[in-house]
């Protein structure tokens, strides 16, 4: 039997064949849309225009049923099957072109005080990788291909497991870790050296967006603050431990922003960890692409990461080591 859509002499377009590949595959528009990073809308248009070209209804629109009328059945077969093998095929050249490039997007604290140092490292074990370093303070747009690999602080409680999926992107959860406050010692000298969290109430603190990340440390702790917390608003964590250098206040940091500050003295931790509650307030999260998710260089990155990340004693400590640090290998900055 010789399908209506085999007598074409132009093929749809690309982007309305891969909303379809996904509407078959996953069992419906908005599964695909999420799967895509789409709104379902634009894959309804997609499908609608693929429908048009082809001539004969692809998909099944009552409630109950396949996803996909018998016609389409028969073209998302052929369909997935191109696809795998576009898909195949640029597997293929990346490995014969060897030297791989990785566009990595990373937020701006990690990115300054934690991952720059460490980058070497990994471009000593791993030559033929090429980065990329990106700091801002968004995701990329995988669909478009801005990156491959993404670094996020996600806040709350919600443990992001191995692979999950999120758009056209897959997520695991790097590290959850501590966070703390931190002063110049002058000015903890000046504060009396507070004993416990409810000392902090009257000491001049350091925001970043909002006041939200003080409140939840505060009630982590027991403490009852007033509805508005006071202090500038410095956007970054990075921007808030800057000026917590200079004496203007007290910020909250993690390990893995403090590079070498406890070490040297230029900052001191206000608290007794004895004295106060370990508080966490949210995660670093590693997401790629969803179909480079085993790429070679994206799953060296990952482990690497993960390694390097693992917690190595009390308040990660060994976080801010830099053993291993090198200076071989190619990074560009962007």
């Amino acid at each position: 039997m010789t399908l209506p859509f085999e007598t074409r002499a132009q093929p749809p377009p690309f982007s309305a064949l891969r909303a379809f590949e996904a509407v078959g595959r996953l069992g419906g528009i908005r599964r695909a849309a999420l799967d895509l990073g789409l709104d379902h809308a634009v894959v309804s248009r997609h499908l609608r225009a693929l429908e048009e070209w082809a001539g004969v209804p692809l998909l099944n629109r009552q409630r109950e049923g396949r996803a996909l009328t018998d016609m389409g059945e028969r073209l998302h077969k052929r369909v997935s099957s191109a696809l795998q093998e576009i898909s195949n095929a640029t597997a293929e050249l990346e490995l014969v072109r060897g030297a791989k490039a990785l566009r990595i997007w990373c937020v701006p604290g990690l990115a300054l005080e934690w991952l720059t140092s460490r980058l070497p490292h990994f471009c000593a074990l791993y030559p033929q990788v090429e980065l990329a370093l990106r700091s801002s303070d968004k995701s990329p747009d995988f669909g478009a291909h801005e990156a491959e690999v993404d670094i996020r602080y996600v806040f709350g409680d919600e443990v992001v497991e191995p692979g999950v999926v999120s758009g056209a992107a897959r997520r695991v959860e790097l590290a959850r870790p501590p966070v703390f406050p931190v002063a110049s010692p002058e000015l903890c000298a000046s504060l009396g050296n507070p004993a416990c969290a409810a000392d902090l109430l009257r000491a001049p603190l350091l925001h970043e967006e909002s006041d939200g990340q003080w409140r939840s440390w505060f009630d982590a702790n027991g403490v009852t603050c007033a509805d508005h917390l006071s202090g500038p608003r410095l956007w970054h964590a990075h921007l808030a431990l800057a000026a917590a250098r200079q004496g203007q206040g007290v910020a909250l940091a993690n390990p893995y922003l403090l590079h070498d500050d406890l070490e040297t003295g230029r900052l001191v931790q206000l608290l007794d960890p004895a004295s106060s509650s370990t508080v966490t307030l949210g995660a670093y999260v590693f997401s790629a692409r969803a179909d480079r998710w085993h790429a070679r260089a994206i799953a060296d990155f990952r482990r690497w990461l993960r390694s390097e990340m693992a917690p190595r004693g009390p308040r990660y400590s060994g976080a801010l080591s830099r053993e291993g640090a090198m200076t071989t290998g190619r990074i560009t900055a962007g």
